[in-house]
């Protein structure tokens, strides 16, 4: 298992609770392929350097993760998939 940390956005209609759901499921994906969310830093409504999707401002949330390296596919593919989350970037932790 490897140490990542992943921050995605949320698109900015969201409520409080759809924005909680959403970094609910992307917490619920990572302990689905035997990962372990170690820490969960909810950044909220945060104005974007420059348009994505047609959207200036969105909510931002960083999960610090362990994780099999070979479980990263099918995270990324749900991450892919999800209509309410506008972006995402993984990286990788030096331990």
């Amino acid at each position: 298992m490897r140490n990542y940390e992943i921050m995605f956005i949320v698109r900015p209609e969201a409520d409080e609770e759809a924005f909680k759901a959403a970094v609910d499921k992307v917490s619920g994906w990572i302990t689905a392929n035997q990962g372990e969310v170690t820490k969960t830093d909810l950044w909220g409504r945060r104005r974007m350097a420059y348009t994505i999707k047609g959207v200036r401002e969105g909510l931002y949330a960083v999960l610090t993760f362990k994780l099999d390296p070979k479980a990263l596919v099918p995270l990324e593919h749900n991450l892919k998939l999800a209509e309410d989350i506008i972006r995402y970037l993984i990286v990788h932790l030096e331990e």
